[in-house]
């Protein structure tokens, strides 16, 4: 689930047109009561958004009752979903992903989805953190995600380069010694003058997301209204402008991931801010750099950032054998499996403790990143995020690349950022 696969390219409410008629009947109890059809059952992901190896037992394991056929989506995701959705029947998956980061734009058109109250959520409910439940509840109470995964957030670091730069290399020294942004950038600083031509961070839209992630709200709050001007806001943009003016960014704009994986493969990049399953970004992109990458909780812990869902749509066959699936394919064992697999950090916290969990990293030194992570999870915590609350972010990501691009002063961003983002927001109906 990385930032390039996360971006969010429609408007919000783009969902507002999908054809009621996609869930007429399929709430009134035929395919709620959960009859078999005797039709395959197909589960549409992206790419590492669940455990290859979980799948292919869940296929096996299932393959008494039905035929389970997972399918890998490339591309736009959340566009191919909404096109499912809005067509005939037939067409829809029995069991579909949701990214975490556009579980709002569908809570509105919860109707679209069987409600996991009624085929046995409430039963499992427990089991996981009651934020990442909150998330997927729409306002009348319709729940319509089952937690893949979440996102808990901390801090990446090349050892070899703090070493190289005097900086503490354990992941509990460099915990105690970065704990705060000013220690961060101090940090930054010393890697800069230490190892000319490395930087602390890819971009300034990187920090600003993970600052807002870590407050209590975010551009929209719980009334409809924009706040998107407001001191926590403004707050998350200074110390993300700040990135930029200390000289510690490497100015790597989001879309260009040739640069940034060359940076994590040859250490011109000392640090990534993310959630756990960055960490399958970076292995993936920097196979080579396995033993030099580390973990700690940094000033990024504590927050939350992505974590996805499985849905029904409600036209999908056989819901109630699909529920079975789902339970299945994320209980707590198999959310420890899939850690292990895919860096899917697991909505269960009793998987902290399980030996899949506990595991050291050979990629991260031999770390046990659980300790980490689970710690950020514990202290995670929910924001409210409005339909439209993605596509205003993306006006501040914007104009901060411009800032740090040069394209303009920073009063010119910021003052266009609340422009737009108040524009924007209201074109979506928000006050």
């Amino acid at each position: 689930m990385s930032l390039s696969r996360r971006r969010v390219l429609r408007a919000a409410a783009g969902l507002g047109s999908l054809a009621v008629s996609s869930a007429v009947g399929a709430c009134g109890g035929a395919d709620d009561s959960g009859a078999a059809t005797g039709g395959e059952i197909v589960l549409w992901y992206w790419p590492g958004g669940l455990s290859d190896a979980v799948l292919a037992d869940a296929v096996r394991e299932f393959a008494p009752r039905t035929t389970l056929k997972p399918t890998l989506i490339e591309g736009d995701f959340r566009a191919r979903l909404t096109e499912a959705l809005a067509g005939p029947p037939g067409g829809v998956p029995s069991i579909a992903g949701i990214k975490g980061e556009e579980i709002a734009s569908f809570l509105p058109r919860a109707d679209l989805f069987t409600d996991l109250h009624r085929v046995g959520a409430d039963e499992v409910a427990g089991q996981y953190l009651p934020w990442k439940w909150q998330q997927a509840s729409a306002p009348d109470d319709r729940l319509i995600g089952f937690p893949i995964d979440i996102g808990p957030t901390a801090m990446f670091y090349r050892a070899d380069v703090f070493e190289r730069a005097g900086l503490p290399v354990e992941p509990g020294e460099v915990a105690a010694e970065l704990g705060t942004w000013n220690d961060y950038f101090e940090a930054g600083i010393t890697i800069s003058k230490a190892l000319p031509g490395v930087k602390l961070l890819r971009n300034a839209p990187e920090l600003f997301t993970i600052v807002i992630c870590q407050g209590t709200k975010r551009f929209i709050d719980e009334a409809n209204h924009f706040v998107g001007d407001g001191a926590h806001v403004r707050a998350a943009w200074d110390t993300a402008a700040r990135l930029v003016g200390t000289g510690v960014s490497a100015g790597i704009p989001v879309e260009d991931d040739a640069r940034w994986k060359a940076g994590l493969r040859d250490g011109t990049l000392a640090t990534e801010l993310g959630a756990a399953w960055l960490g399958y970004d970076i292995k993936t992109a920097a196979p080579d750099a396995a033993g030099d990458w580390r973990v700690a909780s940094g000033p990024a812990s504590g927050a939350n950032y992505g974590g996805s869902f499985l849905s029904l749509p409600v036209n999908g066959q056989d819901p109630a054998l699909a529920y079975e699936i789902v339970a299945w394919i994320l209980s707590p064992e198999n959310q420890a499996r899939a850690f292990a697999d895919a860096a899917l950090f697991p909505a269960a916290p009793a998987t902290y403790t399980m030996a899949a969990l506990r595991e050291p990293d050979a990629y991260f030194g031999g770390q046990v990143t659980v300790e980490v992570f689970g710690d950020s999870a514990q202290r995670a915590h929910r924001v409210y995020e409005a339909p439209a609350d993605a596509d205003v972010q993306q006006v501040y990501i914007r104009q901060l690349g411009a800032f740090e691009n040069g394209e303009k002063t920073e009063t010119e961003a910021w003052r266009d950022a609340v422009a737009e983002g108040r524009r924007l927001a209201a074109s979506l109906g928000v006050n």
